[in-house]
């Protein structure tokens, strides 16, 4: 009784408040698109996850269908095990919409050929090889790519533009988002604008993205039917004091084994010397040990690395960090099978051989 009840009242809502707990292409989502199909439902919502820009695309795209009282139906999309094409031949949509992704190459262009209109909006450079030639393209395929700019934020011009456009008989306009959460919001988007750009210029950007994290596992709307109302009330200032805790919480851990320290001649000295820690039982703060540690190396006269060990199933692997930017870790890492980056590097290295680094201490 309760699901034909609701069935008789879509609205831009989740198809989660339907149809149990499963993610993805789940019988949930195929159950959701059959009951698109018998009730008529036109537009379709396709988000990116587990991705907070999709998220937050898919809330305003809600938002839009919401204010206007348009039957929306609003699908998570993930590369695990993703819908397929032919899962959306279904009756009665005419409008797809897919954001914060442009799916696999032809995916959008196939969907195309049977809906009425199909509006991409992703911000990826790695999303360009996707799009089809221009003469490829029908009129009715709108890819929106705009590598400056995330889609969250495309998607939230998009959509407040358009309902702006929607005057009321009264020559009111309707607005996403009220006035006493604007600020909030756009504040919200500016912060994840800069990591889905990868720019890392403002302050606080690590803090807020910690904080941000804990969300991730919230992003399905199908799992979650409460996530609209929740994304409406994510806060900047209280994820980046989140975040900040966090960090002097773990940077807290990693200074009580500091004192611990001994020196480790990399390679048996052929790459030099440089402070290592023993961190058996936490692995897991060797990023903020071994930045520390470059630190204090770098004071002690030696290399600015800093050599954090630990066993890893059965092997003792070695992690090597700094923070100067003149030094490559990864020589070190490379040579004895591992990998990297400049500053943050790893590899298994023999105990027999580990021995002999440092073996003079």
């Amino acid at each position: 009784m309760v699901l034909s009840l609701v069935s008789r009242q879509w609205k831009s809502i989740p198809a989660a408040l339907f149809f149990g707990t499963r993610p993805f292409r789940s019988q949930a989502a195929l159950d959701a698109l059959s009951r698109a199909s018998e009730e008529k439902i036109p537009n379709l919502v396709l988000y990116n996850y587990p991705s907070f820009s999709g998220a937050f695309s898919a809330l305003f795209a809600h938002l839009y269908h919401s204010r206007l009282n348009l039957p929306c139906l609003i699908l998570p999309f993930s590369s695990v095990e993703p819908l397929r094409v032919d899962d959306f031949l279904v009756e009665g949509l005419e409008i797809c919409y897919l954001l914060d992704f442009v799916g696999p190459k032809g995916f959008a262009l196939k969907l195309s050929q049977f809906m009425n209109r199909v509006i991409v909006f992703d911000h990826r450079k790695s999303s360009l090889p996707k799009i089809p030639p221009a003469e490829d393209s029908p009129e009715n395929l709108t890819f929106n790519i705009d590598v400056e700019k995330s889609s969250s934020t495309s998607v939230y011009n998009y959509f407040s533009t358009k309902l702006a456009e929607k005057k009321l008989p009264c020559g009111e306009v309707k607005n996403l988002v009220n006035h006493e959460i604007r600020d909030r919001l756009e504040m919200v988007l500016k912060y994840m604008e800069d990591g889905d750009l990868r720019s890392w210029s403002l302050l606080d950007i690590k803090a807020f993205n910690i904080g941000l994290d804990e969300w991730r596992s919230k992003l399905n709307c199908i799992t979650n039917p409460y996530l609209f109302d929740q994304l409406l009330e994510i806060d900047s200032m209280s994820l980046i004091a989140k975040g900040k805790s966090y960090i002097s919480s773990r940077q807290d851990a990693a200074n009580k084994l500091l004192d611990k320290t001994f020196k480790v001649r990399l390679g048996k000295g052929f790459y030099g010397e440089c402070l290592g820690v023993s961190a058996d039982g936490n692995a897991d703060l060797s990023d903020e040990i071994g930045k520390a540690l470059s630190i204090r190396s770098a004071a002690a006269g030696l290399r600015p690395i800093g050599a954090v060990v630990y066993m890893q199933r059965g092997n003792l692997k070695m992690c090597l960090r700094s923070i100067d930017g003149a030094t490559d870790t990864s020589e070190v890492a490379k040579a004895y099978g591992g990998g990297g980056s400049l500053s943050s590097s790893s590899f298994i290295i023999r105990m027999d051989e580990y021995n002999q680094w440092i073996s003079v201490n």
